[in-house]
């Protein structure tokens, strides 16, 4: 079995898909994967499938698509007599849980490397940190379950995806800068801070990654082109760590040529 939310929903058992193609039965198995081997209450269900506008058929359409569900399952396991869709689409008191493998579900997988990473960060492992974050940023296909219809409980789900994403992504451009990969790490950071123009960890690193390359006057450009986005946009001046940055290259201060100091990333104060 293998179910992927980080990108287009994909779910497989030999080889065969089991994705719905209608919106709301989508949406309900991209919940249960989400929190697979969990029981998800059924009111819980249907906040996510209708908010607040739930009709006076509400369970009954939802036993439906969970039926719609267990069908396309039971097609996928074929002849299978050992287990049957109930055995993966299971009821339990009052709900429903996905019962799989964890690792079969590609956001599991991903905290999970996420997490090795992050221990060998705290650990000061920095060739360890960056192979495992490396390859838990691989598992990323595209914006979560981004072809899947969206409601309050999902919506929630993906946004704490998508700012672990950026976390972990600024976690290990930080070990790659202390591991001297200044080259290789410039195109990924130019187009980072296209991406995300008012982000100060991903400015900090790239003017770091200029300067280390010999670029200091492109650092500076860097530089003042976020302080004018923060002022205009926000009426905010930098943080004192990226000004304080920006005082050390102007002076060629010789600490920014060593290996940057065991810290943990700046906080962004704005999630653009």
């Amino acid at each position: 079995m293998n179910i992927e939310l980080l990108g287009p929903l994909s779910a497989e058992m030999n080889e065969v898909s089991f994705v719905p193609n209608a919106g709301k039965p989508r949406q309900l198995l991209a919940l249960l994967a989400l929190n697979a081997n969990q029981v998800l209450p059924v009111p819980t269900l249907m906040e996510e499938i209708w908010g607040e506008e739930m009709p006076r058929s509400a369970l009954t359409t939802l036993q439906t698509y969970i039926l719609q569900l267990r069908r396309l399952i039971g097609s996928a396991l074929g002849s299978d007599p050992a287990r049957g869709a109930k055995d993966v689409l299971v009821t339990r008191h009052g709900g429903y849980l996905l019962q799989v493998p964890r690792s079969a579900v590609d956001s599991y997988e991903y905290e999970r490397l996420a997490a090795t990473g992050q221990q060998a960060f705290d650990k000061g492992d920095d060739a360890a940190a960056s192979t495992a974050l490396g390859q838990a940023l691989a598992l990323w296909r595209g914006p979560a379950m981004v072809d899947v219809r969206i409601g309050r409980i999902l919506e929630f789900e993906v946004a704490r995806l998508e700012e672990s994403r950026l976390g972990v992504l600024e976690r290990r451009i930080e070990v790659d800068l202390r591991l001297g990969r200044y080259d290789q790490l410039l195109p990924e950071l130019t187009a980072l801070i296209r991406r995300h123009p008012l982000n100060e960890n991903l400015h900090a690193q790239c003017m770091t990654a200029l300067y280390r390359s010999g670029r200091q006057w492109r650092a500076l450009e860097i530089y003042q082109g976020l302080r004018g986005r923060l002022v205009e946009e926000l009426g905010l001046e930098p943080s004192p760590q990226v000004r304080r940055l920006h005082q050390m290259i102007l002076a060629a201060d010789p600490a920014l040529d060593e290996a940057a100091p065991h810290r943990r990333p700046v906080r962004e104060r704005v999630v653009a």
